[in-house]
């Protein structure tokens, strides 16, 4: 049972990873339509899909009778309020195997969606469909967030029906490698809002944002860049962070009542009455880690959770910029932010989804810092110089970030202009 703050210390400690060891995991989201009237699908078609999908290998997982995820070979293939559908990679050694993985994820996925007749959308927001038309589905939690989260963020139901993301799990070898990474990550996420825009039409229209995604999380319950994170934010800090913060839910049994009563501490101390008072469980700490929707956040491991979701041409491309800064140059990267007035990166937070690369930080624009840390991305993933069977090392996956920074035109730009030229909805539909 946990009751003490030192013991959710020891949890992020247990963390900790010989630098050898480091791994890569990878999350992704996609939107799913049917063919015939671009509606997003309902549960019936979820469950078609996962039973399809297990003649490729995958396990399903249920709750009270329900299909509600699957597995495989450490994967696992789970399903969003409003039936979108996410990858949790395994945790792999680079961004060569990871990349891989979501190659054959995406190889199975499209004779899938082929055979049911069904359409992928990889964008931050959903592109089509108004709020009130999206089907939801019988996984628990997800009836008590319907309910709750709305009272914390006037754009909390957009979040949970509406935004997919790309996310990256990163290691660390010590306490103070901790400090430095999640102060470097923290400080970047105005930069990996712009660089990742990709959620510009919303409900067939110019939302007049590049990240409407980034948006929608910044008045999200539970959510946003809170200031501390931009300190030097050790694993006591986070502990007393997460211990004072609010519950989203408690698991009953099978059943899920409200937290919104009580903090993870009056767990702690035994305060919780609909529960009998009953103490935490290892499991109960991780689930509340894992409600709390900040731009990045700290398990075992950091993930880092800014990007928008976007198509398969680029998948591997955010992943690959992070780990060349994080695991090949972290000293040098750090260089860069730590005399940024955490102020101004809030600022720039606030404003990127927005501006985009023209946001302001530190006197330099967005597309400035961009272009800075690509190059020590590159030379950090060139210091890895871990190759593929063709000799090639990581920084080819980086291609995808020259193309942006070099026409100064993300993939929401692409959206707008793609979608604007015809009003039609195959645009949006990946390919």
């Amino acid at each position: 049972m946990i009751t003490s703050k030192e013991q959710i210390i020891n949890h992020f400690k247990s963390g900790i990873k010989n630098k050898n060891n480091f791994k890569i995991g990878i999350e992704h989201e996609k939107f799913l339509f049917n063919v015939k009237d671009n509606k997003r699908i309902d549960y019936l078609k979820i469950k078609e899909m996962f039973v399809t999908l297990n003649e490729f290998g995958w396990k399903p997982i249920f709750e009270k009778g329900n299909i509600i995820s699957l597995n495989k070979d450490g994967k696992n293939i789970t399903l969003e309020p409003g039936n979108q559908i996410e990858l949790s990679g395994d945790k792999l050694n680079n961004i060569h195997e990871a990349c891989a993985e979501s190659q054959d994820y995406l190889f199975e996925l499209r004779q899938v969606t082929k055979k049911l007749k069904i359409k992928i959308v990889s964008a931050g927001f959903d592109p089509i469909s108004k709020i009130e038309d999206i089907p939801n589905n019988p996984k628990q939690r997800y009836k008590l967030m319907t309910k709750e989260m709305p009272l914390g963020g006037e754009h909390s139901l957009d979040m949970m029906y509406r935004t997919c993301g790309t996310q990256l799990n990163v290691d660390f070898n010590s306490e103070k490698d901790f400090i430095k990474k999640f102060k470097l990550v923290n400080s970047l996420v105005p930069i990996s809002i712009a660089l990742f825009a990709n959620s510009s039409i919303v409900e067939k229209k110019n939302s007049n944002y590049l990240s409407y995604r980034s948006k929608v999380w910044q008045s999200t319950s539970r959510g946003g860049l809170p200031s501390i994170f931009l300190e030097d934010f050790n694993f006591e800090k986070y502990a007393d962070f997460v211990t004072n913060f609010k519950l989203l839910f408690i698991e009953n049994g099978e059943n899920y009542i409200s937290g919104r009563n009580y903090t993870f501490k009056d767990f702690m101390e035994g305060k919780i009455s609909e529960i009998k008072n009953r103490l935490p469980s290892e499991q109960d700490l991780s689930t509340h880690l894992s409600t709390i929707f900040t731009e990045n956040r700290l398990k075992k491991y950091i993930e880092l959770r800014s990007m928008d979701a976007c198509g398969w041409d680029c998948l591997c491309s955010g992943p690959a910029f992070f780990v060349g800064l994080i695991y090949g140059n972290l000293d040098e990267s750090f260089e860069i932010i730590k005399r940024w007035d955490k102020d101004k990166i809030i600022n720039a937070y606030l404003e990127a989804p927005k501006k985009g690369f023209n946001t302001q930080l530190m006197g330099k624009d967005l597309l400035y810092w961009t272009k800075e840390l690509l190059k020590l991305s590159k030379a950090g993933l060139e210091k890895r110089d871990i190759v593929n069977k063709n000799g090639k090392n990581e920084v080819l996956f980086l291609k995808h970030i020259n193309n942006i920074v070099e026409n100064k035109m993300t993939n929401a730009d692409h959206m707008i202009n793609k979608f604007s030229e015809n009003d039609n909805l195959e645009t949006l539909y990946d390919k």
